[in-house]
């Protein structure tokens, strides 16, 4: 039953791993960034509906008064957090992109000791510095000629920060409803909020193509409504903890997706900074209690 988990996590982090295909596609029909964000949102929340509809209606049922919740980890995170990260993969490359995307946990370390008064261990601390040794490794600052845009570094680092703030809402929201119907919910309320904000009916003529379909409902299901289903699934037998350390196969396949897709170079130094930052979140997760996959900083939406 554990290999068959293994299996499920290591599937949904490959798909996650797998997004940069669909963006960079999406980019070259003519969609922005932002535009993106708000296409995922919508046909995720579609399809995660039609889910939930068909897997246990009552999973619908909210207190609307707990908005609140849904406004933090649909729009504080979701929509800042992929926002940044699309922006990330238009000014560096993907492997740079997803690995700035996962110092979440650092920032979560950081949220939950200002926030939650949770006590840094000698192990937090640890990953703390790994990953900051391995960002300035990723960035090139001691390789001049490699240094990557200051946009991209900022996006990059706050998509990690969006990302880590999912965590933080999540764990609220917890104490009342399902992780499915958290997630639900989260595509939910960030798609009432990028729908006026994106006015997508002005651009129709982006739709117009069976090209863009595809990367749109690809986008949609591949990487996050198939994603999350098969790494919930994972977790039914599964410590969170432990496919957390699983799914930083994620960066992984982005990068092999970058250099043999899109032809992607990484020097020695940034392929040390990337293996630093996802040694950083092993060791981060190695001896965490069992947690839900909402509270966790290296459970991808």
């Amino acid at each position: 039953m554990k290999t068959k988990s293994y299996l499920l996590i290591l599937i949904s982090a490959t798909l996650w791993g797998l997004i940069g295909f669909f963006v960079q596609g999406l980019y070259q029909v003519g969609f922005q960034a932002i535009e993106v964000v708000a296409v995922r949102v919508i046909v995720a929340a579609l399809l995660l509906f039609v889910y939930v509809l068909y897997k246990d209606r009552s999973l619908l049922k909210i207190n609307w008064k707990d908005s609140y919740y849904f406004v933090g980890t649909g729009i504080f995170s979701i929509v800042f957090f992929n926002w940044s990260y699309f922006t990330a993969m238009q000014e560096v490359s993907l492997s740079i992109a997803a690995v700035l995307l996962y110092t979440a946990p650092a920032f979560v370390t950081i949220l939950s000791r200002m926030i939650f008064k949770e006590r840094l261990t000698k192990r937090k601390i640890s990953s703390l510095i790994i990953t900051l040794v391995g960002i300035v490794f990723v960035i090139g600052l001691f390789e001049q000629s490699t240094t990557i845009s200051l946009k991209g570094l900022i996006a990059g680092l706050n998509s990690g920060i969006g990302y880590a703030l999912y965590s933080i809402f999540g764990k609220a929201a917890l104490r009342k409803y399902d992780t499915l119907t958290i997630t639900l919910y989260t595509f939910v309320f960030a798609s009432i909020s990028m729908i006026p904000a994106t006015h997508l009916w002005s651009n129709a003529e982006l739709f117009s193509s069976t090209k863009t379909w595809l990367y749109l409902l690809g986008l949609g299901l591949f990487p996050t409504v198939l994603a999350y289903i098969l790494y919930t699934k994972g977790l039914e037998s599964l410590e969170s903890s432990r496919a957390s350390i699983v799914s930083t196969i994620e960066p992984v396949v982005a990068t092999l997706l970058g250099i043999f897709q899109y032809g992607e170079r990484l020097t020695l130094l940034q392929s040390i900074g990337i293996a630093l930052v996802i040694l950083a979140v092993i060791i981060v997760q190695e001896r965490s209690k069992d947690t839900p996959c909402q509270i966790n900083a290296t459970c991808h939406i």
